[in-house]
């Protein structure tokens, strides 16, 4: 098989996620890549909280901020995996910039 018609995996055909070559399962030319992304796990600080005058308005207005999200958009905020694909060539140069910055 050539790169011009990659292999399938499953039902889908496999392609670089960023240069959108195909990929050849078992070959060994592409790296799978999992990215997971947290937000900050840190617990608020009690202090703070303790000085505020009503945390339940608080709690309220943060609800309210969320109001207009579905619960995919507000789990997003906390919590998200990403799986991608990348050719050999594509690998060596996000590794080495992931940010692309």
């Amino acid at each position: 098989m050539t790169n011009d018609q990659p292999a399938t995996h499953g039902d889908a055909p496999l392609f670089c996620d960023r240069c959108l070559k195909g990929l050849t399962p078992g070959n060994g030319e592409f790296y799978l890549i999992q990215i997971e992304a947290v937000a900050d796990p840190t617990p608020p600080s009690l202090i703070e909280h303790a000085r505020s005058a009503d945390i339940t308005s608080e709690l309220n207005e943060l609800v309210s901020q969320m109001g207009d999200l579905s619960p995919q958009e507000a789990m997003d905020q906390v919590h998200r995996k990403l799986t991608i694909q990348l050719c050999l060539s594509c690998y060596r140069d996000w590794i080495e910039n992931p940010t692309g910055s």
